[in-house]
């Protein structure tokens, strides 16, 4: 978040975006820490959080946490901007044909947002699940929308990307770069375990009738390179399901769109 141009609104929401960063109540001293701001800029912002509801403050531990305000708001953008509600059935009956794992995911500045994950039976534990974000340039959704954004956006998101080198399989920029315009041609993206050692799937965008990035849908396997040939049969499927999220999602949020293209 540029700090300087978005003034005291973009100060108050890097500090919530610390805040929640933890997992737990936080003391104003690991905060001050964290360096940033000086101690009475930084009082002022939790002052303000903690006065709009958006934070709460226990006076017994001196701990500053997420206020209840976040759960209303949360659940509005759940169902007023998250894919979730509109794309549930497809991402059911998807993983039921496949008898895979099925993500569902936006774009959250740089990072990738997982809204919504089917699972036909327990099985092997993942770094996805709904409400975690995870890098771009190394997951199959991630790069499926990198690849369908417009130049000036994939170039700010792309430098937005950390690069860390979590499997020997992970891309770097010149990787990453090089491999998005075969996934616009070919409409689907592999992670080829260059998120998880043992983790492959294959993603497609989800993507509005003008082209505009929705989301992406992945089909998801464990077993490493052996189970990318499963995978590779389910790609027109994926590109199948996502297309009709995208159209279902569009007539959704936009139904007078829809009415007057009829």
């Amino acid at each position: 978040m540029n700090q300087q141009s978005d003034g005291t609104v973009g100060k108050a929401l890097d500090v919530l975006d610390r805040v929640a960063a933890y997992g737990r109540p936080v003391r104003f001293s690991e905060l001050l820490a964290e360096g940033g701001y000086p101690k009475a800029t930084l009082y002022r912002l939790l002052q303000v959080l903690v006065s709009q509801g958006l934070l709460f403050h226990d006076p017994d531990h001196g701990a500053y946490g997420l206020g209840v305000r976040l759960v209303r708001l949360a659940h509005a953008a759940w169902s007023q901007s998250s894919l979730a509600p509109v794309a549930r059935a497809h991402v059911e009956r998807l993983s039921d044909e496949v008898g895979a794992v099925v993500h569902l995911a936006q774009l959250d500045g740089g990072q990738v947002l997982y809204v919504d994950k089917v699972s036909p039976a327990p099985g092997v534990e993942m770094f996805s699940a709904a409400g975690r974000v995870g890098p771009a340039y190394c997951t199959g959704v991630g790069k499926a929308m990198l690849a369908h954004l417009g130049a000036a956006d994939r170039e700010r998101v792309i430098a937005q990307q950390s690069f860390h080198r979590f499997t020997p399989a992970t891309l770097d920029a010149a990787g990453l770069v090089a491999e998005l315009d075969a996934i616009r041609a070919e409409g689907v993206a592999w992670d080829r375990e260059e998120h998880e050692a043992g983790i492959v799937c294959v993603a497609a965008p989800i993507l509005s009738r003008g082209g505009r990035i929705l989301g992406a849908l992945s089909v998801t396997s464990t077993g490493g390179a052996a189970a990318m040939t499963a995978l590779e049969a389910h790609k027109d499927k994926v590109r199948a399901t996502a297309r009709r999220i995208g159209e279902e999602a569009e007539a959704w949020r936009f139904p007078e769109r829809g009415v007057a293209a009829k």
